[in-house]
This record gives structure tokens, C-alpha cells and sequence, in this order.
């Protein structure tokens, strides 16, 4: 494992009532105002928007609304929500929903204490954000795991950019697998998958012989794997659904990623795909991995059959290393076939245009954790596999 400091920021509320308890137990220590944000219409619509207001209201808590917060969130959208906190002097930032309505409000959290375009400080300037309107996350469809880190996604529809934009810590994040319920299955596997990528994706960084973190990220992989296919069978598997919710916590809480340079290539293809695209991260993750680790896997060997081995139960008796690593990256597009998310680019509704393709491609971060640097034209060859 490499040298690391670890510190863990957040407070995580998990189970039954934790948003009153998170609710009753934090709120007390910020202002009166509440910016309260939301995605379009799903928190209304199943009452868990009313829910929440109400123990605001409770808390003597003033609600500012904020919703609308599309998938894939806009930078628009960021300094819509600063410009409010500003006007109407918030004093607290909750996020009701998704990965998308919680990045979104991270970095509405950091915009709304500078005059300064947070896009152009931290890409041209190279300077982070100090100060920020305290936040914290209700969440109400996991995978992301955005509620665990200060990362987060962020779509710049003028420059065509998808990508990660630093932003708020999350006071505390509620967990509360009641507010959940009411997710479609497609969402859920889609949202599991995206917790798979993520351990995936720290799996494969360096270094890349044994170490605790992965053998705990293994640990996590066959858990969601499992629990994947027991929501597949019964949406209404409780206990499966409380597992993919802490799982998806695990993934992006920093404890895999611990002595790990973390290989994140599949998501920053992604993400790109989605700048021009609007295409649903989890889906389009599904599609790129399998083509994106066929390319890669003959680059470290060893590991992706230790993969194969250890978490598809592929006992690689007869094989090559090579074969052992190849049936492993089978194994997982097996199973996205298995939980029914798309294999292709046609699939997903992307008609595969070369010349999107290769924009894609061309403005696609190259991530050093890779086990093989790849560059822009190899990005474009896997994209041209997922058609």
C-alpha cells in the first residue's frame, strides 16, 4: 500500500427514522434558513419531499426551494443555486435526492461564498475552494456515493465538458432505506452498477499486488454482485436493498481507496459520453467497461485473473493467466447482460457516429492509475467495440 492520511468528515445517519434523527440531532447547530434542493418531480410525487419539509418545519427550520436539478447537473444550474443562496442569505444547504442533486449542491455550497467562477479557479487557476455554506445529504437513490466525498460531477454544456469539480463535504448524509422504497428496479441496478465501477475502478489502480484495501473491495465487489441479482429477482427485497445502499457508501467513503492511486478511466470516458449525450451513468458505464478491460487486461495480468478468481469464483483450473484474466472480464459482461442494462452504444440509444465517437474520445481525461496509459485514439477504439 502506498503512504496515505486518512480523515473522514462525514457523519452518516443509516437505517430506519434517520432523517428525523439526523434531522433533530444536526440542525439545531446552523441557522434558520434551509435551501432545500431537488431533482425534478420524483420527491413531491412520492411524499418524501413533504416528509422532509416537515421536520424541517419542525426543527423551526424557513424552507428556500430549490428544485429541478436535472440528471447530469448542470454548471447553469450551480450558479442558479448560488445566485439564491446569496439573495435569500441561506444559512444551510440540504440535498433531497441522487448523486446529481448532492453534486450539484456541493458545489453551490463553495459558489455561493466566492465572487470568483469556481470553473475557471479550479481548471485555469488551480485553486480549490476554502469556505463553503454548510450542507448536508438526504438521500433518496444510491450508487453514486456522492454523499461520502467533496467530489463532484458537473456537465459545462458550453465547453461540452463532463467532469469532476471539487466542492462541500456533506455535514452529514441520512441513509434512510424507506425514503428508497419507491425506486423503479431499472434505477436501482442502474445506480448498483455505478458502485460496482467504483470499486472496480480503485481495484485496478496501483499498486495492484495484495494489499487490505483491495481485500476488503473484494469483499464489497461479491456483496454487490449478490445483492444485484437479488434485486433483479424481487425489487422488494429489503435487506438486499439496505446492502446495496451501505455498499454504495463503502465504495466512495475513501476506506477502498486507502494506500490506492485509483484508476478511474471507465468514468472519465463516461463522463464525456454523457457531455455530449445526456446518457444515464450507470448504463453507460455497463457498456464501456467490458470493452475498456478487454483492452487493458493483457497490461496486468495477474490482477485482473486474481478478479476472476476471487470475485466471479472462476477457479482458472486449465487456463493460462491470461485465459483465467480474459474469463473474468467475460464474466462481467455476462452479468450486466444478466441484469439487463445495455451491452451497446445502440443499446443505450446512441446511434455510434464516428465523429461523435472520436469528440468523445478527444476530450476524454487520461487517468496515470490505469495499468495502461492509453491515449485518445485508444479511447476511440473501445468506444467503436461499444457500438
Amino acid at each position: 500500500m502506498n503512504d496515505f492520511v486518512y480523515s473522514y468528515p462525514v457523519t452518516v445517519y443509516f437505517g430506519a427514522d434517520a432523517a428525523q434523527k439526523a434531522i433533530s440531532q444536526e440542525m439545531g447547530k446552523y441557522g434558520r434558513k434551509v435551501l432545500l434542493a431537488t431533482g425534478s418531480r420524483s420527491a413531491k410525487e412520492n411524499g418524501v419531499y413533504d416528509a422532509v419539509a416537515a421536520l424541517l418545519r419542525k426543527a423551526g427550520k424557513e424552507i428556500v426551494d430549490f428544485p429541478g436539478i436535472t440528471p447530469n447537473p448542470t454548471y447553469q444550474k450551480v450558479q442558479e443555486g448560488a445566485k439564491l443562496v446569496r439573495e435569500q442569505n441561506v444559512d444551510f444547504i440540504l440535498a433531497l435526492g441522487g448523486g446529481s442533486v448532492i453534486d450539484c449542491c456541493k458545489v453551490i455550497s463553495a459558489q455561493a461564498k466566492t465572487p470568483r467562477d469556481i470553473w475557471q479557479m479550479e481548471f485555469e487557476d488551480q485553486e480549490y475552494p476554502r469556505e463553503f455554506v454548510p450542507m448536508g445529504a438526504i438521500v433518496t437513490a444510491s450508487g453514486t456515493g456522492a454523499e461520502m466525498n467533496n467530489g463532484a460531477v458537473i456537465t459545462h454544456e458550453e465547453k461540452k465538458i463532463k467532469t469532476g469539480v471539487l466542492g462541500a463535504f456533506a455535514s452529514f448524509a441520512v441513509l434512510e432505506p424507506a425514503l428508497m422504497a419507491s425506486l423503479p428496479k431499472a434505477q436501482v441496478i442502474s445506480g448498483a452498477f455505478d458502485t460496482l465501477s467504483h470499486c472496480m475502478e480503485t481495484y485496478f489502480g496501483s499498486p495492484r499486488r495484495d494489499n487490505l484495501s483491495d481485500e476488503i473491495n473484494e469483499a464489497v465487489m461479491r456483496n454487490v454482485i449478490r445483492n444485484m441479482r437479488a434485486v433483479e429477482k424481487d425489487i422488494h427485497n429489503e435487506e438486499a436493498r439496505r446492502e446495496l445502499i451501505w455498499a454504495s457508501a463503502m465504495a466512495e467513503n475513501g476506506i477502498l481507496k486507502l494506500g490506492k492511486r485509483t484508476d478511474f478511466q471507465a468514468h472519465m470516458i463516461e463522463h464525456q459520453l454523457g457531455a455530449y449525450t445526456d446518457c444515464n451513468h450507470g448504463k453507460g458505464l455497463a457498456v464501456i467497461h467490458p470493452a475498456l478491460y478487454r483492452h487493458i487486461c493483457p497490461c496486468a495480468p495477474e490482477r485482473f485473473a486474481h478478479f476472476a478468481q476471487v470475485v466471479w469464483g472462476i477457479s482458472g483450473e486449465g487456463m493460462t493467466r491470461e485465459e483465467t484474466a480474459l474469463a473474468g472480464v467475460q464474466a462481467l459482461a455476462d452479468f450486466i447482460e444478466e441484469m439487463g442494462l445495455p451491452t451497446t452504444l445502440e443499446e443505450l440509444g446512441i446511434a455510434p457516429d464516428p465523429r461523435l465517437l472520436r469528440a468523445v474520445a478527444d476530450s476524454s481525461n487520461i487517468q496515470a492509475g490505469c495499468c495502461k496509459q492509453l491515449t485518445h485514439d485508444e479511447i476511440f477504439e473501445i468506444l467503436m467495440e461499444c457500438k
